[in-house]
């Protein structure tokens, strides 16, 4: 089952510009881990290769500033307070596992060690988060 846009706007907290610049930035990065990995040489870094969900994180954090202020100035003090929180905390856990997974990939290229269990640790948890913001949601 698809969900459709607005229930993700709902479910997610993010505005649609913020899933897109997101989908974004995730077929940017698609396309430059498919050539980081075809060429087999390391021309680029995967510092380089995650430079557009970096970039993602960093507009998304400053647009959802901007929605804050505007919301708090127009007297939506509390709903302001928790869209910043909310997407703080997804942004943050999502960051948190794309620099562990970067820091990994950079590194597994001298050791074999491929223990992921860590890496993604932060995404369990945010999709404990996102399964208690559903049930609050309906």
């Amino acid at each position: 089952m698809l969900f459709s846009l607005r229930e993700l706007v709902q479910w997610l907290g993010f505005a649609t510009f913020e899933l897109f610049l997101h989908l974004g930035a995730l077929l940017v990065f698609s396309i430059l881990v498919a050539l980081r990995v075809d060429m087999m040489t390391p021309v680029m870094s995967w510092w380089l290769v995650f430079v557009p969900l970096f970039t993602a994180d960093g507009l998304s954090t400053y647009f959802t500033a901007i929605v804050s202020i505007r919301l708090y100035q127009e007297g939506e003090k509390r709903l302001a307070v928790l869209r910043l929180l909310w997407v703080l905390t997804v942004l943050s856990l999502k960051l948190v596992c794309e620099v562990l997974l970067c820091q990994k990939l950079a590194e597994h290229e001298h050791t074999h060690d491929p223990l992921y269990g860590l890496i993604i640790s932060p995404l369990f948890v945010l999709l404990q988060l996102l399964m208690i913001r559903a049930c609050r949601v309906n």
